[in-house]
């Protein structure tokens, strides 16, 4: 836990811009990291210093030629941080754009056959496989999530997945139920039965949590949202297998090297991802000697995943005299009480009290949270549970249990009518 370290959380708060306080609304607990993490002091700064600059990749001068070795520099990073010796990768519009793209190349080039999903994932893999299976004349199967827990085990999609299968697609964390998937398992699972299919994965919600370890995955495609990791809006991040690579995809006529980049890239956006890693590694080396960066960049993911685990916790068991919502007669926690499979979040319902009423009075009392219909993102959820919307609370690395405490205490007013 980043507690244990005196002074340790101080210095990482002070690294995060409005880690206190919104620039509109005042002070307040940010517990709704799963839409938007906090961004970086120095990803602010850089935005700022690669928006003033007027050129671009590409030209004879020592401007384009620096902004082509940050951009390069950027991958090398990124490869690091994602553990993916192999492969490529490159910026886009956005997260759910580049999963539209990867999943898009991967079923018009492979042959007949089927393409998978499974019933726990975000409309962005689901609505690309769905419209690209229907237009390429493939099935696509949905295979079913546990209600019960939240999540999808290699085993449903052993029992489901056919030798046919072309496609498969794998949701790393819930930003609804806030479970994580065992990506590894499920990829031994799926080429067990269907070696050569092409597997992407939406880490979208899962990377702010550390841990990510693409080369022992065995998987074509991974995804992440950049703000959601500490960095800013307006580009996601995509790493591609070689053998993704080699299928036909849209790039300019007679591109070299088959590229998967549209336009004149960003060199701001690769920069301010540089800016994450350097964040990772450097909280790494809080709790290792090594100075091999990736050995920085595990020690980090372990630390964040054991505070985070102490967060949720404190959250449904209680913390100092704050009793938890496991002892909050009204409160149903979704995905079960103690599930191993929890990133830093806990969505729940109220009973008699709808979540966006819920949500307010939370706001009311400076806990920033959010309610998840059931709608097009999380009806896939909601409505197997008979859960019209739920509240969604979630936390990172910067979260404290004093913070936890702050909300179980508005919690606490709430279910028992202490307006």
């Amino acid at each position: 836990m980043l507690t244990t370290k005196p002074d340790l959380m101080d210095e990482v708060r002070s690294r995060f811009a409005h880690v206190a306080d919104c620039p509109f609304d005042g002070p307040r607990v940010f517990f709704e990291n799963a839409g938007g993490a906090l961004t970086l002091n120095s990803v602010v700064e850089t935005t700022a210093k690669f928006a003033a600059i007027p050129d671009n990749q590409g030209r004879d001068n020592p401007a384009a030629h620096a902004l082509v070795a940050i951009i390069d520099k950027s991958k090398a990073d990124m490869r690091v941080l994602f553990n993916a010796p192999e492969g490529q990768f490159f910026v886009g519009e956005s997260g759910t754009e580049l999963l539209f793209r990867l999943i898009r190349t991967a079923i018009v080039g492979t042959p007949a056959g089927k393409v998978f999903s499974s019933t726990v994932e975000h409309p962005a893999t689901r609505s690309a496989a769905a419209k690209w299976s229907a237009t390429m004349g493939k099935e696509h199967v949905y295979i079913h999530h546990n209600d019960a827990t939240g999540a999808v085990d290699a085993e449903a999609y052993a029992a489901q997945v056919t030798p046919d299968a072309q496609v498969v697609t794998i949701l790393h964390t819930s930003p609804v139920t806030g479970m994580g998937m065992d990506v590894a398992a499920i990829s031994t699972a799926i080429r067990a039965i269907a070696p050569d299919c092409f597997i992407i994965v939406d880490g979208i919600q899962h990377a702010a949590h550390g841990r990510l370890d693409i080369a022992s995955y065995g998987i074509d495609g991974y995804v992440v949202s950049p703000y959601k990791v500490f960095s800013r809006h307006g580009y996601g991040v995509a790493w591609v297998s070689d053998r993704l690579s080699s299928l036909p995809h849209e790039h300019l006529l007679d591109a070299p090297g088959d590229p998967w980049e549209f336009g004149t890239r960003d060199t701001g956006a690769y920069a301010t991802f540089s800016d994450v890693v350097d964040y990772f590694e450097w909280l790494g080396s809080q709790f290792t000697d090594a100075t091999d960066r990736r050995a920085r960049i595990v020690a980090a993911g372990e630390a964040i995943h054991a505070h985070e685990d102490d967060l949720t916790t404190a959250m449904i068991h209680g913390t100092g005299n704050q009793k938890g919502l496991v002892d909050m007669p009204s409160v149903t926690i979704i995905g079960g009480v103690d599930n191993p499979r929890r990133e830093g979040l806990v969505s729940i319902s109220v009973d008699g009290m709808d979540a966006p009423d819920v949500v307010t009075k939370l706001r009311e009392r400076g806990i920033r949270t959010h309610t998840r219909k059931a709608d097009h993102y999380s009806g896939n959820i909601l409505d197997p549970l008979g859960m019209p919307a739920a509240i969604r609370v979630s936390m990172c690395h910067y979260n404290t249990t004093t913070e936890v405490a702050q909300f179980l205490q508005a919690m606490r007013e709430i279910t028992e009518g202490a307006d």
